[in-house]
This record gives structure tokens, sequence and C-alpha cells, in this order.
């Protein structure tokens, strides 16, 4: 037994909460109560969560700056303010 968890399992008491006990308690009716050992569980999930919704709200952005875009390109060129034109001339070669 090194560890004083394993001290308390095994149901000796460590000296310095001997110390703490008031003299003439019964021993036999002393309980020593540990902390539950920290679990991880909760911030993963957390931090999980939270690049999800992060991931998620940067798509959502991206889809709306798309249709903004794509509307403001069919508005401007239904009005005539703006044209462009995709010019797609094929070059062929003559005789080597």
């Amino acid at each position: 037994m090194q560890l004083p968890e394993d001290q308390m399992r095994a149901g000796h008491i460590p000296a310095d909460l001997y110390r703490q006990i008031p003299p003439g308690t019964d021993m036999r009716r002393v309980v020593i109560v540990q902390q539950a050992p920290r679990s991880y569980k909760g911030p993963i999930v957390l931090t999980l969560v939270v690049l999800t919704g992060s991931v998620v709200l940067l798509l959502v952005i991206a889809f709306v700056v798309q249709v903004v875009a794509g509307a403001a390109i069919g508005v401007l060129s239904a009005t005539g303010g703006l044209s462009y034109t995709i010019n797609r001339t094929s070059k062929t070669r003559k005789g080597i």
C-alpha cells in the first residue's frame, strides 16, 4: 500500500487524518469520505459541441454569402448594370 487511496480502501486511517479526529472518538464509527475522481467526460463533450457548432456556423455563413452573391449577380445582370461573357473559342491547328 503506497498510495493514500489504497490505505483508505483497506480501512486504514492515515496519520494526518488520525490527528484530526477528536480524542475519545470510537474509531469503529469513523467514516472517511473521499472525493470522487474527476470526470473529463463533460469538458470533452462540451469542446466537441462547441467545435461542431462553429463548423456548422461557418458552413451556413458560406452558403448565405454564396446565395447573396448569386442573387446580386442576377439582379445586376438583369438591370444591365453588370454583364459577363464566357468566350469559348476553339483554335484548330492547320497542317504541319
